[in-house]
């Protein structure tokens, strides 16, 4: 090949050249910025990701996540094609450029436009056979980019075909980055079909020049094409910090700023403002949200309350409804954790507003532990258990059958984890609570700690550092007496489905434990969504603003889906699911351990 214009410059490349300096100024001003609100050894740990085993992590994810899209690729195969088809083929596009921009032109490789526009500057000769390979892959990628653009466009309008009840509405910033968007590559199809007779091109570009022959071979059309998709390219880089398509750069620093083990610690620092400029207001949390059930108000959503923070509005209130189910923590492609960002919102919060949120026992607690050191396992039931008296009931007459000594830690009076003062954003009562106790735990002698509450379960392991002190929620302990042959159980022709309650599912990944111990004693059906994707059962301690109202609405919601097979109970391992479910379902809730107890034999 050889250049078509000696000097290999035309006016037309000037918008993209304006776009692309200024975007790449924005990124690293941007870049800086986020490091420099880092903390000393937050800045060590950044020099963490040049370690080759590190770098190779962070690419591996770049690919997956950035590009490829793999976790919107598992949840809806037509939606992570459009994602992965724009993304991936844009950048196909981008390194091809390069690579004949050295293989053919070298004397112009550094030259920032080049290219981009490298059709345009070339033409071809009888030397360029080694050439048609890469206009076969240049058309075939653009060829991809272009259908992602079309389910793009087909989903804007019908989201419910890939898989979405709802999508986020766009501003004004956002409509200009989208339609430019959808603008470049219809534009680049039409600029390299205008000069594919000159500078080559194959099966797409060469075809639609043939088609249109008379009209492209107009040398005032072909500049007019190409002014227009340079135009479009610099609009979108104009347009994007404005834009929810700013986390297609923003992203790649979340990533290695998460493989440097970096976490958010206050409301826009280094991290936190990462992930908020990370969130492409792809919509996929609202589905998942509870409180969108029945058509309820979306603007609670975590997707419309990182859009407050990055516009530096006041975004407690979303913060406060919030249940802290973290669905949408789990679902998130890009793995954005919107729930540590709004507790240390409610934190900030706290500071300025007293809640009446104080558990039952923050002064010393006395409990009789006169036989600590007897008995190897130790039982908290927590302040819900106290509220469900026969899931402790049926613990205990488990405990009895097999043979197995315990000591209950709260019989006396009840104590409560410190998780309702943590998510409150109350940290220093909460670590008061805690450390005393930790302390009573400690001393008990136990071997075992064994618990009932999810919640308890998710503190006791996260925050409490119990040193060799085992903590095991009773559901997986129910499932080793069975399997370790210490209790007997007879399967009845009941049928059930289970309930995972967030903190342990979601909060924990206990899934099949509960699982194992309900097919043994019953046909477990399915529900729609569980799992990793269960529903919050609505009654959540996370929320500090939810109305009674509201609760009892997403209470009904997940009831709809747990129950969409008709099972005759509807089961759960936790004593909040249990109370609420109990008050909106018609037929039987019950717990684990009291469906065991009752086919102990």
């Amino acid at each position: 090949m050889k250049e078509r214009l000696v000097f290999g410059y035309d006016p037309f490349v000037l918008p993209f050249l304006t776009g692309m300096i200024f975007i790449i100024g924005y990124l690293l001003v941007g870049t800086i910025r986020i490091i420099i609100c880092l903390n000393g050894r937050e800045r060590k740990r950044l020099l963490t990701i040049f370690h080759p085993a590190t770098a190779f992590r962070i690419v591996k994810d770049i690919f997956a996540d950035c590009l490829l899209h793999i976790k919107i690729f598992k949840r809806n195969v037509l939606l992570g094609y459009m994602h992965a088809s724009i993304a991936f083929g844009w950048f196909m596009l981008i390194v091809l450029g390069h690579i004949e921009v050295m293989l053919f032109t070298p004397q112009r490789n550094g030259i920032l436009y080049y290219p981009i526009f490298f059709r345009y500057f070339v033409m071809e000769t009888e030397q360029t056979l080694r050439g048609s390979f890469y206009f076969f892959v240049m058309d075939l990628c653009l060829l991809i980019v272009l259908s992602g653009i079309g389910l793009a466009i087909y989903k804007r309008f019908k989201s419910h075909r890939l898989g979405m009840k709802r999508t986020t509405k766009l501003r004004l910033g956002d409509n200009i980055a989208l339609y430019s968007l959808w603008l470049i590559f219809p534009l680049r199809l039409l600029a390299e079909s205008f000069t594919a007779d000159i500078s080559g091109g194959s099966f797409l570009t060469k075809g639609i020049n043939s088609l249109l022959h008379s009209f492209v071979s107009n040398p005032s059309n072909i500049s007019m094409v190409w002014w227009a998709y340079s135009s479009a390219l610099g609009l979108f880089f104009f347009a994007l910090p404005f834009s929810r398509y700013m986390h297609i750069p923003t992203e790649i620093l979340l990533i290695a700023l998460r493989h440097a083990k970096i976490e958010a610690t206050s409301l826009r620092d280094g991290y936190s403002e990462a992930e908020i400029y990370s969130c492409s207001r792809c919509g996929i949390c609202i589905d998942a949200c509870p409180m969108t059930f029945n058509n309820q108000d979306v603007k609670f959503t975590s997707v419309y309350y990182i859009r407050l923070l990055r516009r530096r509005e006041n975004a407690s209130v979303p913060a406060g409804m919030c249940l802290m189910c973290n669905k949408c923590v789990e679902l998130c492609p890009v793995g954005i954790d919107s729930t540590a960002i709004k507790l240390i919102n409610r934190e900030i919060l706290n500071k300025r507003i007293s809640f009446d949120y104080t558990p039952v026992n923050l002064s010393d607690p006395e409990i009789n532990l006169a036989e600590a050191g007897k008995a190897k396992l130790l039982y908290y039931g927590g302040c819900m258990t106290a509220l469900t008296p026969s899931v402790s009931f049926s613990i205990f007459k488990i405990l009895e059958k097999a043979g197995i000594e315990y000591i209950h830690m709260d019989k006396e009076n009840t104590i409560c984890c410190g998780r309702p003062l943590l998510l409150s954003g109350n940290l220093k009562d909460a670590k008061e609570l805690i450390s005393k106790n930790r302390k009573l735990i400690l001393d008990s002698g136990c071997q075992t700690l064994l618990v009932s509450c999810p919640i308890c379960y998710k503190m006791f392991t996260e925050e409490y550092d119990l040193k060799n002190i085992r903590v095991v929620h009773h559901s997986v302990y129910i499932n080793e007496l069975i399997n370790n042959g210490e209790i007997s159980v007879k399967k009845s022709a009941d049928s059930c489905v289970y309930h995972d309650p967030c903190e342990l599912g979601r909060g924990s990944g206990i899934y099949d434990q509960p699982r194992s111990v309900l097919e043994s004693i019953m046909d477990l059906k399915e529900a729609p969504e569980e799992k990793r994707e269960s529903i919050c059962c609505g009654g959540s301690l996370g929320s500090i603003a939810l109305s009674y109202n509201n609760r009892k609405e997403i209470a009904k919601g997940s009831l709809n889906n747990l129950m969409r097979y008709s099972p005759d109970i509807l089961v759960t391992s936790c004593p909040l699911c249990l109370r609420t479910f109990s008050s909106v379902n018609e037929k039987r809730t019950a717990d684990i351990a009291q469906v065991v107890y009752e086919h102990m034999i």
